[in-house]
């Protein structure tokens, strides 16, 4: 068994964490040190019985353990790259975490510090990229693309073919049709249902799904070289699924 960390000690981090324990039921594999958080009042406690052991510091001084960077939410979706770029791991010090009900199929490939939660199907020919974040019953069809720090939430549909760029955040029970391209760090809302090409840095909800806003915020950075539209009047609430 190889020690492991969990960077983060949000929703993400904790079920990443019962998804390392159902992980070690079947056939023991990582020994959870517990969570790194930055924030000095959860140091010392516990979530789901895994204790907040400390900063993100840890990760250096920790250099046998592997890792796992779990943020990241609606309102700031860049944040677990930043980390990664800050880290400057290589990339054997990444854990790969797979649910032991995801069912990864033949041709298919998941990236050094992926997550897989429960009941996700990869059915052939999927490439995920490095660092995504792949909420429980995702269905990822044959031959699509993920790019790395995208984060795909709960029961998303994605057809054959279909892409999503680095960094992309799918919303809640979204769906995309076949060989559909959403482009880098943008945005779709809660059930969304994508029938054309998303342009990179922008945001769409609705059914069908389009233009809301530009997607970067205080957190993030724009996207370079785009012209801002008219944002339509959608309701953003459509946004708020959690990672």
């Amino acid at each position: 068994m190889r020690d492991l960390l969990i960077v983060g000690a949000g929703g993400f981090a904790r079920e990443t964490a019962a998804a390392v324990a159902a992980v070690n039921a079947v056939t023991p594999t990582w020994r959870l040190r517990g969570f790194l958080d930055d924030d000095p009042a959860l140091h010392g406690t516990r979530r789901v019985d895994v204790p907040v052991i400390g900063g993100t510091d840890l990760v250096a001084e920790l250099a046998d353990a592997a890792v796992v960077v779990c943020v990241g939410n609606p309102r700031n979706y860049r944040s677990r790259q930043r980390l990664v770029d800050r880290f400057g791991l290589p990339e054997q010090r990444y854990a790969t975490i797979v649910h032991p009900s995801a069912r990864v199929g033949v041709g298919c490939t998941v990236g050094a510090g992926s997550v897989l939660l429960a009941g996700v199907d990869l059915t052939a020919d999927v490439a995920v990229g490095a660092h995504v974040a792949v909420m429980p019953q995702v269905v990822l069809t044959h031959d699509t693309v993920i790019g790395p720090y995208a984060t795909i939430a709960s029961g998303v549909r994605l057809g054959g073919g279909a892409r999503l760029g680095d960094g992309v955040y799918v919303g809640a029970g979204a769906l995309l049709r076949d060989g559909v391209s959403v482009g880098a760090w943008s945005q779709l809302g809660m059930g969304a249902v994508v029938l054309r090409d998303v342009p990179a840095g922008e945001v769409w909800v609705g059914a069908p799904a389009r233009f809301l806003r530009p997607a970067h915020g205080p957190a993030d950075r724009p996207a370079h070289g785009r012209v801002d539209r008219p944002a339509d009047r959608t309701n953003e609430s459509q946004l708020r699924s959690p990672a």
